[in-house]
């Protein structure tokens, strides 16, 4: 089985913003540089899609594009609800993201595919009425067939494919579905006149290594010819813990560059808590405008969680711009994960190993398809790293952004609708409201403040559960 929350970063905050239901939404970076993360699927019928830069979607879908900046932590906690459903139902599954995973129902083995759809059904039933969303799920008698299967599902639905008609499904497909084909692997397929799943499956062992290579040609020919006894399994935590952030405008001095390592420091930290383990190498990464990548990392005496001692060794491994030249993206990563942890309590941990040299290698984040680096308290494994990029896909501009949670006195959770002039408007809704009023204040007014964005699910024990 793979299961797919559909349209999952704007799923969320069309749950938790009833106003939008239904709307076209794009999730991601707001600045020039900005990426798409997510969009809802009245977005995609204008053809934005993840990955896009963010000025292209937003021409496409036109004036009633609504813009949100990610929200990670309510992603996670979502994400953590829906698959401990799934969990209930498949004590083992292997997670890809946080909105994806492998399952093996051993209660399947040999089911119809009315039995497996029942399944299917009671399982995105329970997430629709628990949680408030929905999942596609395909089934096939290998991870290859199943995820191919679900996306076909997409959206909201349950596609079963039978042992019997599984070569007869696969070979007809177009190529690219293969799950490792990508765009240069079918290009270059595609200049041999090799179009469908089928066409590659009869080339010969030798023609598929000349093509793709001597290790993943041959296992993708064994796919395309259905053979995947791969099988489900947890998998293994997360070897770093990182958050970036891409500028619109390039740093071009210290000043400007101190301040955006303690922003990604701190966006790194609140993945850490989440991780349960301490760090004890602190990597900063810094991408200058020609694109070039320099990294410097430090180690520490013993891992430690507290946010002092590691945004301190970051801000120790700084560069100064002036010198090495324009930057316009600023990461901060965490490795040597243990659950072994020392508080400073005498200031011992500050007491670094040297920083290593600058390298031109940078630690494992994606600058956006969708992207989390971090695994979240759902997965007990390490997601797909460009699934968290997006949670810093540009660096917030000062004052009440579009998208910010917010609380007032007398109106309760909101969330900013637009700001500008003076004033700011907030729509008053969380997921348990139903669509809300928008109402107008002066910008300073004493009774808003800023909100925990996991307030506007309004889950019980949202406060407990959720963010252990």
């Amino acid at each position: 089985m793979h299961l797919d929350i559909d349209a999952f970063f704007a799923s969320v905050e069309q749950l938790t913003r009833p106003t939008l239901r239904e709307r076209p939404v794009l999730v991601g970076g707001t600045g020039g540089r900005g990426v798409v993360a997510g969009a809802s699927y009245a977005a995609r019928e204008f053809g934005a899609r993840s990955a896009m830069p963010m000025h292209q979607a937003r021409r496409l879908v036109g004036a009633g594009a609504v813009v949100l900046p990610p929200r990670g932590s309510v992603y996670r906690v979502v994400s953590a609800r829906v698959f401990r459903l799934v969990r209930d139902a498949i004590p083992v599954i292997e997670m890809l993201s946080f909105d994806e995973a492998f399952g093996e129902p051993g209660e399947l083995a040999g089911a119809t595919v009315a039995d497996v759809t029942d399944f299917a059904e009671h399982l995105r039933a329970r997430i629709r009425d628990v949680v408030g969303i929905s999942a596609s799920v395909g089934f096939g008698s290998g991870k290859q067939i199943a995820k191919i299967a679900s996306g076909l599902a997409k959206p909201d639905g349950v596609m079963a494919i039978p042992p019997s008609r599984e070569l007869a499904f696969l070979h007809d497909l177009p190529v690219r579905k293969l799950w490792g084909i990508g765009p240069v692997s079918g290009d270059r397929l595609h200049r041999l006149g090799i179009e469908t799943i089928g066409d590659f499956a009869v080339m010969s062992d030798l023609e598929v290594v000349s093509v793709l290579g001597a290790t993943l040609g041959p296992a993708l020919h064994r796919l395309a010819q259905g053979i995947d006894d791969r099988p489900v399994a947890e998998r293994a935590s997360a070897k770093q813990i990182s958050a970036e952030s891409t500028f619109a405008r390039d740093i071009v001095d210290l000043d400007q560059l101190r301040p955006a390592i303690d922003t990604a420091a701190e966006g790194a930290h609140r993945r850490l808590l989440a991780d349960g383990r301490g760090a004890r190498t602190v990597v900063l990464k810094l991408r200058r405008s020609d694109m070039s990548i320099l990294t410097r990392s430090t180690t520490l005496a013993a891992a430690t969680t507290e946010l002092g001692v590691l945004t301190a060794a970051a801000q120790r491994l700084a560069l100064d711009p002036r010198s090495v030249g324009p930057i316009r993206l600023v990461g901060v990563g965490f490795s040597g994960l243990t659950a072994v942890q020392q508080f400073s309590l005498f200031g011992d941990l500050e007491e670094a190993l040297p920083a290593e040299a600058v390298t031109a290698d940078g630690f494992d984040t994606a600058d956006v398809e969708a992207a989390f680096v971090a695994a979240g308290p759902a997965a007990n494994a390490d997601p797909v790293s460009d699934r968290e990029a997006a949670d810093d896909a540009s660096a917030p501009p000062a004052g009440w952004q579009t998208g910010t949670d917010v609380y007032h006195l007398e109106h309760g959770h909101g969330w900013v609708q637009g700001s500008g002039h003076g004033v700011v408007t907030v729509r008053f809704e969380t997921r348990a409201t139903g669509p809300g009023r928008a109402r107008t204040f002066p910008a300073d007014d004493a009774a808003l403040r800023r909100a925990d964005p996991i307030d506007s699910l309004a889950w019980p024990q949202t406060g407990s559960v959720e963010h252990d």
